[in-house]
């Protein structure tokens, strides 16, 4: 695993699982409760709640109990220093699109 400044690698090793993403990607919209992921993502219940533990553990998402269920919501936290890391990226490409967007709209046509 390498390092990045201002992101912890843990961040980088919870988002290496494709199922973790899939259930931020599902929280991201709402919160859900473990059943709920477990039908929308056609995993087992164990399976489901190891991964929520990773999740849990390493910030990217909170849990409160709702009577008897436990309902878990985003953190958007850890993706904002990822966020952060990624911007200089976004704006070299945007950078780069605009160039070859001018480059485009400039030349003329054979």
């Amino acid at each position: 695993m390498w390092h990045v400044k201002g992101v912890s690698d843990a961040i980088w090793s919870v988002l290496i699982d494709p199922n973790r993403r899939a259930m931020l990607d599902l929280l991201r919209e709402r919160p859900r409760t473990v059943g709920e992921l477990v039908d929308e993502l056609d995993l087992t219940q164990p399976t489901t709640s190891k991964h929520l533990r990773v999740l849990r553990d390493s910030g990217f998402v909170r849990v409160h109990k709702d009577a008897q269920r436990r309902v878990y919501a985003i953190d958007p936290a850890p993706l904002a220093a990822l966020d952060a890391w990624l911007a200089p990226y976004r704006l070299l490409w945007n950078d780069r699109l605009d160039a070859l967007g001018h480059h485009l709209d400039t030349t003329k046509e054979p």
